[in-house]
């Protein structure tokens, strides 16, 4: 049966809201150079734009959600039962490092908040997919008994049309991407790169200005079509503060989705210090943290790719600017509503830059004219100014 039906019978509204703050990557990491599809999305329905972002939001805890869920103790979770065995098991599949501390653990860490919220058994997670073997790795996951499975993003998501007509009673998740098709058994989330890509490039020409510096760098792996889109959307944000700014991109990694490359990384950041850049944007998954690490010894500013937690993570390391498009964030969010029926399969939730709280950079520790510039920026966004200059970077990064 399709599960699209069986959310229909659900009678109560979940009131677990896990809010975001845990994103490309691009991007979202989101279609291959051989597809024509944008990272972004076309506009959802309008709706009231709150004012930006003033603080970095913080995060909903599972003990805290769990609590919620266990007054609402009637809620039935039986229609996502695939296969009735009484209990709920997410199954999570990862293109990368599922403890990257970047894109990919954000989706991981945010199915075993929602599993643990909701009293579902651990989730089974299955990381390091290569798009080759995407196949036959989901179809291992969804062969081991769960009743979910979330695809983190579309780079391994060829072949959901077939398996998700084969595993039917599961019920399909994907953070895709726009130009990904819309199947009427999977539910899809995605952000526009451009508008996430645009506020990290004002936000990093922000920190320019006080570090007395020109120069960024933004390090990624093989000028992936969704790279480019957001590299050109970083420009125009970094070159909208001061059109003397300047941003070097330097590929890493090896065709395809080779995100991981810490030695190539390490040797773009050695030359982004002696190019005098003050801030350095790690586009990257696996090599996200250890050039994070090396820009926190240089003194040079560092952006997540990403997760939006970075502001207030503990650890030995330190962000400056939080570039939030992260997976686990779309999953907490969406979630509530697909178990309340309110998306079901078939179905997409676009979260937009000053619309939803989700995505957007943020200044970690912004001064106050900071933060009152990039409210601003999120304002503008809201209400479409950038619209035109957007489509014309789609164009320029998937028309060829």
């Amino acid at each position: 049966m399709r599960r699209s039906s069986k959310v229909l019978v659900v009678a109560m509204v979940l009131s677990l809201v896990v809010a975001a703050c845990a994103s490309d990557n691009g991007d979202d990491k989101a279609t291959s150079a051989a597809t024509a599809a944008p990272a972004a999305t076309a506009a959802p329905a309008a709706t009231a734009a709150p004012a930006a972002t003033t603080a970095v939001p913080t995060t909903t805890t599972a003990a805290a959600t769990a609590s919620t869920v266990e007054e609402d103790a009637a809620f039935d979770y039986s229609a996502f039962d695939a296969n009735g065995d009484g209990v709920i098991t997410i199954g999570v599949a990862a293109a990368g490092p599922a403890d990257d501390g970047a894109y990919y653990q954000a989706v991981v860490d945010a199915a075993i908040e929602l599993s643990e919220a909701n009293g579902f058994e651990a989730p089974i997670v299955v990381d390091k997919i290569e798009a080759a073997n995407a196949a036959t790795e989901l179809s291992n996951l969804a062969e081991q008994g769960v009743d979910i499975i979330i695809v983190g993003a579309s780079e391994i998501a060829e072949p959901l049309p077939d398996l998700t007509e084969k595993y039917s009673d599961i019920f399909w998740y994907c953070n895709c991407g726009a130009g990904f098709a819309s199947l009427p058994g999977l539910a899809q989330s995605l952000d526009d790169s451009s508008e996430i890509s645009y506020t990290a490039g004002y936000a990093s020409g922000l920190l320019l200005q006080d570090r007395g510096s020109t120069v960024a760098y933004f390090i990624g792996c093989c000028d992936l079509n969704f790279e480019m889109e957001a590299l050109l959307s970083f420009e125009m944000g970094l070159q909208a503060v001061d059109s003397a700014f300047t941003v070097t991109y330097v590929p890493t990694g090896d065709w395809p989705y080779d995100f991981d490359n810490v030695p190539n990384a390490t040797e773009a950041f050695n030359t982004a210090v002696a190019e005098g850049a003050g801030v350095v944007y790690p586009y990257l998954g696996g090599a996200h943290e250890a050039i994070v690490q090396l820009a926190n010894e240089n003194g040079v500013a560092a952006l997540s790719a990403g997760p939006s937690d970075v502001c207030t993570r503990e650890g030995d390391l330190t962000w400056d600017i939080a570039v939030r498009f992260d997976g686990g964030d779309y999953v907490a969010a969406i979630f509530p509503q697909i178990f309340a029926g309110d998306v079901v399969e078939g179905e997409t939730k676009v979260f937009r830059v000053g619309v939803d709280s989700e995505p957007g950079a943020v200044i970690c520790n912004a001064t106050a004219d900071q933060q009152a510039a990039m409210d601003s920026v999120y304002a503008e966004i809201a209400s479409g100014a950038f619209a035109g200059e957007f489509g014309a970077i789609k164009g320029a990064a998937y028309g060829g």
